[in-house]
């Protein structure tokens, strides 16, 4: 009965809308097919190449790359690297998003487009700007020169330009949510008492965090393959400033190619950790996203 006192136009729009998303059998099947292709030849095919070329010449010579110091090194300025960057990304993403989503300040647009330039700029140009800035024809090399602080080719530098390309992460992934939630509880708190910090780190945070922990995720892993703004930088100065992604280029350069894809391999499989810890924090935030609309409703 309720069928037929229906209006004729919402009929209309119900068919229309079954017709713009039931898409034919075979179109799906021949998108899902280009998808899959792309993604074996572009994703699944490189990572199987580097396993296979590690293990190429046996387990042995692929162990043996290991125990190069200049291997080690590498490994360690890499994680060293990261430990840093990542830490001050964070600081800056979270201060970011809470300036961006709280106050509305001039400036406040140019601020956004400013988090976004190093995703635009390419690496490169990022290291090279740091060279004309602390190298030996920029104007701060006599003070720095003068007190025995070394930036380019050294440690600092190689920081300075991992922090440049990775600082957008944290603070595109948090600024979104955090404007999304408002600042109700927030305001609430401080009405009944709180400070700012205890506001901040007691409902600010535990709001955010998953969108935070996705966003440090992120900024460890591109931290971890930077390559273009360190090699600018470091000088490729072996067993000294060679990240994992600088040694893998030296030793291919080298015709180690067993040595070169089975540090390629262990640089790859932190990537697929990185990927799993990602995929289980975007599950566990939908997870408690479910269960708090069922205690909603």
């Amino acid at each position: 009965m309720n069928r037929l006192h229906q209006p004729m136009g919402s009929t209309a729009r119900r068919s229309a809308t079954l017709r713009a998303t039931s898409e034919p059998r075979w179109l799906q099947f021949l998108l899902l097919g280009i998808v899959s292709a792309f993604l074996f030849f572009f994703l699944v095919l490189p990572l199987l190449t580097v396993f296979i070329g590690a293990f190429s010449e046996g387990l042995g010579p692929a162990l043996a790359a290991f125990h190069d110091p200049d291997c080690f090194k590498a490994i360690e300025l890499t994680l060293l690297t990261a430990s840093i960057a990542v830490p001050l990304n964070t600081a800056f993403g979270l201060a970011a998003a809470w300036s961006i989503s709280r106050f509305h300040f001039p400036g406040r647009a140019l601020l956004i487009v400013l988090i976004d330039l190093p995703l635009w700029v390419s690496p490169v140009i990022g290291g090279l700007v740091f060279i004309l800035l602390f190298g030996r024809n920029s104007a701060l090399w006599p003070w720095l020169d003068a007190h025995n602080l070394q930036i380019v080719f050294a440690l600092p530098g190689i920081v300075l330009g991992t922090t440049f390309v990775t600082f957008p992460f944290v603070a595109r992934n948090v600024i979104p949510l955090m404007e999304s939630l408002g600042q109700a509880e927030e305001e609430a708190a401080l009405s009944l008492g709180a400070r700012g910090w205890q506001v901040f780190f007691l409902i600010t945070i535990p709001k955010v965090k998953w969108a935070l922990i996705y966003g440090i995720i992120l900024c460890n892993a591109r931290a971890m393959g930077e390559f273009g703004a360190v090699s600018v930088l470091s000088g490729h100065i072996g067993g000294r400033t060679n990240t994992m992604p600088l040694h893998i280029q030296v030793l291919y350069d080298d015709s180690l190619f067993a040595a070169s894809f089975a540090v390629a391999g262990l640089l790859s499989l932190l990537a697929l950790v990185t990927l799993g810890i990602k995929t289980f924090i975007e599950w566990r935030a939908a997870h408690e996203l479910r269960l708090s609309q069922q205690t909603t409703a």
